[in-house]
């Protein structure tokens, strides 16, 4: 059984992050319970208040390939202090707004300044930590991905009882400002000069180009599209299906909502607990053909007619594993794209939400979503995963890789085997550079002569290539 890298995981740090990952779902699902009132006070039909989310969402996906790009060349620290400033801004802006193509545009602005915090995340998880470390981490980050959609609507419907539809953006102005007061002073840079990419906005159009063109990082950024999608559509559907469907009442479909996102609170609990024992790609592979087997048996009971609680057991269980799958992905995808981390990383939250957003509609197509267009669109974007899954498996090989390892002030270079992806662009050889990088940097005298292990000695580290 492989051991656990002895690299520490900073519990404040941790939350750091994933507080800033949680900005983006807040910014997009907290005003939901609005919408009728935003309606009313804007003089708006219904329609032009919905298309504000197509407009957050683009203004996310342009932000997140913005901004990913810039911090690989600037450094993560300046990029996500800017963004968030104009997080603040612009939610207090929208707090006074009193016309709905202002509030359009300016719902496009906050999407793109929320990437900061999500995308940003990502690549400083992977700048700070190594191997089985980064799957750790990633795991409690896409935890927060997956619940906080969830939970925001909740938040912003009880905030409707203290105040009209401008206090919600009160609120995420007060939570950006929170977040910019610490990062500014608990947080530090996390990519060095040297390994900062160059040649401007050439440098990052080929930076986009040679990720685009990996196939083993497109099918994994894919993949994981592809099971979120498959979230989005149930957060879109579920409160037709049970409450029109089925009849429940508001309370009823309440817990249903929370059994969802203990599902996945639990499945990525459980996944950053099985990262000591077990490979991401092992993980990945399992929990992918079990959610497969879920939703394709949730689809057959809806279309059966089958009776509610079965229903809700195969949901709340296909939920579960997404709590597996959304970390166990970017972690193998990261992992092999040290140097261009940022701009990895915006590509993946790009494809995620933005195929997420095409995907949830799909339910509607036929009219009001139905129990079984809900888990018929489920099935089929997880049967899609499990194509890609396939796909990418074929690339997954082992080769020796090189650990350095500090001794009494001597590098020791020594041969472990790794679990990596094969790689079209030789991206092995940029984190064989980059390893030399790090190691570079620590001369000087080691205390008391003791042994320093500068990478994971003998455990397996997935990298896609």
């Amino acid at each position: 059984m492989p051991r656990i890298p002895a690299t520490r995981v900073s519990v404040g740090f941790v939350l750091l992050l994933s507080a800033l990952t949680a900005v983006g779902p807040l910014t997009f699902d907290t005003y939901l319970a609005a919408f009728p009132e935003i309606a009313a006070d804007l003089h708006a039909p219904a329609a032009a208040v919905q298309l504000t989310i197509a407009a957050s969402l683009a203004g996310l996906a342009v932000g997140q390939l913005t901004i990913g790009s810039i911090s690989d060349a600037f450094g993560r620290r300046r990029p996500l202090l800017a963004g968030l400033t104009l997080y603040v801004v612009v939610s207090v802006a929208l707090a006074m707004v009193t016309n709905i193509t202002v509030f359009t545009g300016l719902r496009f602005v906050q999407g793109f300044s929320a990437a900061a915090g999500m995308v940003l995340s990502m690549a400083i998880v992977r700048d700070r930590y190594e191997g089985l470390a980064v799957s750790k981490v990633m795991a409690r980050l896409m935890l927060v991905v997956g619940v906080a959609p969830i939970l925001a609507p909740t938040i912003g419907a009880q905030l409707l009882r203290f105040g009209s539809w401008r206090l919600i953006f009160v609120f995420l102005a007060v939570v950006g400002l929170t977040l910019l007061v610490i990062s500014t002073f608990a947080l530090k840079e996390t990519l060095p000069q040297d390994l900062r990419r160059t040649g401007g906005t050439l440098g990052a159009l080929r930076t986009y180009r040679d990720l685009l063109t990996d196939l083993p990082f497109l099918g994994l950024a894919l993949m994981s599209a592809f099971y979120l999608g498959a979230m989005f559509t149930y957060v879109a559907s579920s409160t037709f299906v049970f409450q029109d469907g089925y009849g429940m009442t508001a309370q009823q479909f309440g817990w249903v909502f929370a059994a969802g996102a203990v599902a996945i609170t639990a499945g990525s609990q459980v996944n950053g607990a099985l990262v000591g024992r077990f490979t991401p790609e092992q993980v990945l592979s399992g929990t992918v053909l079990v959610g497969l087997v879920l939703s394709m048996s949730l689809f057959a009971t809806t279309l059966a007619d089958g009776p509610l609680w079965l229903v809700v057991t195969l949901l709340v269980l296909t939920l579960g594993t997404a709590g597996f799958v959304l970390p166990s992905a970017p972690a193998i995808a990261l992992a092999n794209n040290p140097h261009r981390a940022g701009s990895a990383a915006a590509l993946l939250g790009a494809l995620q939400f933005g195929l997420g957003a095409l995907i949830a509609p799909l339910t509607s197509i036929g009219g009001t979503p139905t129990a079984e267009s809900m888990a018929g669109v489920m099935a089929g974007t997880i049967l899609v995963s499990s194509l890609l899954l396939l796909a990418v498996r074929r690339s997954w090989r082992r080769v020796p890789a090189t650990t350095s390892v500090e001794v009494d002030d001597t590098i020791v270079d020594t041969r472990v085997p790794v679990s990596v992806t094969a790689s079209a662009h030789g991206s092995a050889e940029h984190d064989s550079h980059l390893s030399e990088s790090r190691t570079s940097r620590l001369g000087g005298p080691s205390a008391a002569g003791a042994a320093e292990v500068r990478a994971d000695e003998s455990d397996p580290v997935p990298c896609p290539g």
